[in-house]
């Protein structure tokens, strides 16, 4: 319209101009030639627009065409969800090796400094802080198909540890006191562990009669205490399956879910040396007779979170129960294979060869150990609440028989079978006064334990002499069985060892022991919520053990009474903070071994614990 507007007001210039010169108003011929010529430009005004029209109607169309797949585009990536958290945990221990001295084997309680000693006590006082960055990912190819993952980025990494004077390809500095930053870790250089974990890997499917999951994922049933994946902001291990599962809901709120896990794979090709052109880019696995596999049925009926909250609200009860089982089995135990260093293991038919060409001796894996396995752990789990109370119970076994406790190969010989018998049952309680704002709990445990020494936390560790599997009297930790060559003295191994990432406390079983096993415990607890997101609370353990044998001191069975107490802080935008202090009063149960006259008295140890995030 413009361009029109424009022709005119060019067009009718001449004809001003020629009124203002002096030409006669009556001179027809020269209006019409004035007409004539606005006309002619009125119509070329008007094609010019009609073509500038055309183009950008083209262009237009050629931009929404971008557009439209620019916003395709940007609704797949919109359809990647980024769940997570980022967290630091200051901590402060003191004493924590409680002024024990070592066990016969050698190890202490808790690692201290080269230079705590009665001289400097101050240092056995350790102060540091680590964090991580854990991001939980989710693909969504379609609204039935979707990937998850979970990765770690600087996984309990400690300010500090990594500064960029060590380990360094350039010496560029001499001392530490003039590094001013730290590099990434690199396994194998700077630290035990990378940078990045990518931790796990799995695929759903949503079909119409349940959802299919495969690949690398958490694990979590009940209360945690046996099946626990680790995703709490505090949690540093969690269980991780390679599994095939199917999830039904036959009815509504019930479930039932079969799995398949490969807890073992066996002997690979990645792993074999002077295999020639049978090495592949492509790992596969060697032999399918040294696999340990999980048959895993699940049976629940269990609310989501938003139907049991809505029941609470509406004063009804919520009451879930079920059962978790697995049945386990093993064939042969490729042992040595798996306690060498990644690749150093070499085909046995092939043994390396020495400097002057002869036959070498083999490597240490010399073959499978006939192992013929079996283990089956149900775990029932059970909750019924209301409003104003809930109460909570999970209870597990471990049973099964283990053919062969040989750790080398000795051809197809068994030795004595050792069987495995183990129980635990926890129950909580939970009352809530003041509309919630305070509650009152109890927790009271049992896990089964073993009359032998040691915790029985850490079994394969070396301890005493030849065989090592004989753990010495009055050892911290070791195997649970005593066994010298075929026959066995003890052929049992019934202490049941929980997740561990269920903690109790945060001293004793958290840190000193480094799980909970061979226990009988106690736990009252009170929170009280003294705002919006800001809580303060406090607890007490009290705990023993079943034998006095598998105690540090190996003739009391009580342990000691610990004390805790703390604030928490979370806001709706994810940010969260918590303070936390723990005093361990340690009983006979923890002294030194009778006998030594010259063994000093047990400390009080204490923890301040902090921890600081932003979930997303």
């Amino acid at each position: 319209m413009w361009k029109i507007l424009l022709a005119l007001a060019v067009s009718a210039s001449p004809a001003l101009a020629q009124v203002d010169g002096g030409t006669a108003p009556g001179a027809s011929g020269d209006m019409d030639e004035v007409r004539r010529e606005v006309d002619r430009r009125v119509e070329s005004a008007k094609k010019e627009m009609r073509e500038e029209m055309r183009a950008q109607l083209a262009t237009q169309s050629a931009a929404q065409g971008w557009n439209e797949e620019w916003v395709e585009r940007n609704r797949k990536l919109d359809l990647l969800e980024l769940n997570g958290y980022f967290r630091v945990r200051p901590d402060l221990f003191n004493k924590f090796d409680l002024n024990r001295q070592p066990d016969p084997s050698g190890y202490t309680l808790w690692p201290t400094s080269p230079l705590s000693n009665p001289v400097l006590p101050s240092q056995r006082t350790q102060i540091g802080a680590n964090m991580r960055l854990r991001l939980d990912p989710t693909l969504n190819v379609s609204e039935e198909v979707r990937v998850r993952a979970q990765i770690d980025v600087l996984d309990n990494l400690i300010w500090g540890s990594t500064p960029d004077y060590a380990f360094a390809m350039q010496q560029r500095l001499q001392f530490g006191v003039f590094s001013n930053s730290q590099n990434a870790p690199v396994a194998g250089l700077n630290s035990n562990i990378d940078s990045l974990l990518v931790k796990r890997v799995w695929g759903e499917v949503s079909t119409p009669v349940g959802i299919l999951r495969f690949g690398r994922m958490g694990s979590q049933w009940g209360l945690g205490a046996v099946h626990n994946d680790g995703n709490c902001p505090d949690c540093d291990y969690g269980e991780t399956v390679d599994r095939v599962q199917f999830v039904a809901e036959p009815l509504t709120g019930f479930y039932v879910a079969p799995a398949l896990d490969v807890n073992l794979a066996g002997l690979t090709s990645s792993q074999q040396a002077g295999q020639g052109a049978q090495q592949t880019n492509v790992p596969y696995v060697l032999s399918n007779t040294d696999q340990t596999l999980s048959g895993v049925l699940v049976l629940a009926r269990r609310d989501t979170e938003q139907q049991a909250k809505a029941k609470l609200e509406s004063g009804q009860a919520v009451f879930n129960y079920g059962l978790h089982f697995t049945y386990r089995v093993q064939h042969r135990d490729p042992v040595a294979f798996y306690n060498s260093p990644y690749g150093s293991v070499t085909n046995p038919s092939n043994p390396p060869l020495n400097a002057n060409g002869t036959p070498g001796t083999p490597n240490p894996y010399d073959g499978l150990v006939d192992r013929e396995a079996t283990l089956f752990l149900p775990d029932l789990w059970a909750k019924y609440e209301r409003k104003a109370f809930r109460i909570e119970v999970e209870a597990a076994a471990l049973l099964g028989t283990i053919n062969n406790h040989f750790l080398q190969s000795n051809g197809d010989a068994y030795s004595q079978s050792l069987s495995v018998t183990q129980f635990t049952g926890i129950a909580q309680g939970e009352y809530r006064f003041l509309d919630g704002q305070l509650r009152v709990g109890l927790e009271l445990g049992y896990v089964s334990g073993d009359n032998s020494p040691g915790r029985g936390i850490y079994q394969g560790r070396t301890v005493g002499t030849a065989p090592y599997y004989n753990t010495p009297q009055y050892s911290l930790d070791g195997p649970k069985y005593t066994c010298q060559g075929a026959l066995c003295s003890d052929s049992t191994i019934n202490n049941f060892v929980l997740a561990r990432d269920y903690r109790i406390d945060n001293i004793l079983f958290r840190e000193l022991f480094g799980g909970v096993t061979d226990a009988l415990y106690l736990k009252p607890s009170i929170r009280y919520q003294v705002a919006d997101g800001f809580d303060i609370f406090g607890g007490l353990l009290a705990s023993r053990s079943l034998y006095a044998q598998s105690t540090p001191s190996g003739t009391d069975p009580y342990l000691g009474v610990e004390l805790n107490a703390g604030v928490s802080y979370q806001t709706e935008d994810g940010f969260f903070a918590q303070l936390t202090y723990a005093v361990l009063f340690p009983l006979s149960g923890m002294g030194n071994p009778p006998g030594n006259t010259t063994a000093p008295g047990l400390d009080t140890a204490q923890a301040l614990r902090g921890l600081a995030g932003i979930k997303f």
